[in-house]
């Protein structure tokens, strides 16, 4: 069986059998299996269910990390395909099947062809989506334990032509952050408002402010930012004022700089509008994800592995950033590297939205990314 063939039938055996967050275990079990029938050292259970596979050649101690994630979403599947999820309410709806696969293929090859001089880390993340996988891996020593250099990790993108390849250095992708504000009056009676304190006008008034910050407290040239209010909650009812309101939205933005402008931006709103109004409240802000910061030298690296294998035609090293959000961020706040996406397809096969039940990864670009983590290893550890 060629190398393509078994790619392919590991893809689409793992899409088959997807596991949510730290739940990876027949994956990650699978993996290291692989892993080692190719003869590659392997350290399971790295972050839970993790898997990190060594492989070394010549006298270098130069070294590379390659990072895949393996968990799937809470979606139910509408596929009708031979490979279509059999557990139901899990699905790989973001194509982490075809990223596993794609550094297994690599790590066969390379175990195969040897050609390169110094130590390759296969990293294989588990609990990707909800950004704890990352961290866990970082938290039970994973470029403390062993000697990584650079990082690496690449993602597919429907919309994007099939096996064309996207990059830039800087802010790839942003920030994501979840915040609550919570405040806290007397309520009463509707008919009596003047009789309590109403903290539906002051929960008006919050989002309204919040409104500014992107537009007043940020820079329109260089700090780019998305500020949204999703939740806006009471205990009221139609003739009761409430004694308290829940405020919950997500923000988005591409430098830590900006990220701490807007989490005191917030507070500073809140403790104002309610301070005014004499009426307590409390306030979390939660960092689910950095971030995605790619280092120039690395991104350099990355765009001249992918020109070899596609050509310069379909490579883009300069595009624009993204405001989705990725946790591979957190391993780039540990040593320097590189992230980058390959088109997943614009037509009908891979067109499809991530996190979409009707999302399928492309299994024709398999080969473009086992391809690319190869000509990445051999150039960067000539």
């Amino acid at each position: 069986m060629s190398i393509e063939q078994q790619v392919t039938e590991w893809r689409q055996h793992i899409h088959k059998h997807p596991e949510f967050g730290f739940e990876e275990v027949k994956t990650a079990a699978m993996v290291a299996d692989k892993l080692e029938s190719f003869g590659i050292e392997v350290h399971r259970n790295i972050g839970k269910t993790g898997v990190v596979g060594i492989l070394k050649c010549g006298n270098s101690d130069r070294s590379i990390g390659l990072r895949a994630d393996m968990d799937a979403l809470h979606i139910k599947e509408q596929n009708a395909f031979g490979h279509a999820s059999v557990n139901e309410g899990v699905m790989h709806a973001c194509g982490h099947d075809g990223h596993t696969a794609m550094l297994l293929g690599a790590a066969h090859e390379l175990a195969q062809k040897r050609n390169f001089d110094g130590t390759v880390y296969f990293i294989f993340q588990p609990g990707e989506e909800h950004g704890v996988g990352a961290k866990a891996m970082i938290e039970d020593g994973l470029f403390t334990r062993w000697k990584i250099d650079a990082v690496y990790a690449m993602h597919n993108l429907p919309g994007i032509p099939e096996g064309h390849f996207m990059t830039r250095s800087g802010s790839i992708m942003a920030s994501e952050s979840s915040f609550e504000i919570n405040v806290y009056a007397t309520g009463g009676h509707a008919a009596l408002p003047h009789m309590g304190t109403d903290p539906i006008v002051v929960g008006a008034q919050i989002v309204t402010a919040l409104q500014t910050i992107v537009s007043r407290n940020l820079s329109a040239i260089h700090e780019t930012a998305v500020l949204s209010v999703t939740e806006f909650a009471t205990n009221g009812t139609v003739n009761v004022i409430p004694s308290s309101v829940t405020i919950k939205g997500d923000t988005r933005c591409f430098t830590d700089e900006s990220l701490n402008k807007i989490e005191k931006a917030i507070e500073r709103i809140v403790a104002g509008q309610c301070q005014s109004a004499g009426v307590d409240y409390s306030y979390h802000f939660n960092n689910s994800f950095l971030s995605t910061i790619n280092t120039a030298a690395e991104t350099e690296h990355a765009v001249n592995a992918a020109r070899k294998v596609v050509g310069e035609e379909r490579v883009n090293g300069q595009c624009e950033p993204f405001t989705i959000s990725e946790d591979f961020s957190f391993m780039l706040r540990q040593v320097p590297g590189c992230y980058v996406l390959v088109g997943n397809g614009d037509d009908e096969k891979g067109g499809t939205a991530l996190h979409n039940p009707l999302y399928d990864f492309n299994d024709n670009i398999l080969m473009k990314g086992v391809n690319y983590w190869q000509a990445l290893v051999e150039t960067q550890l000539s």
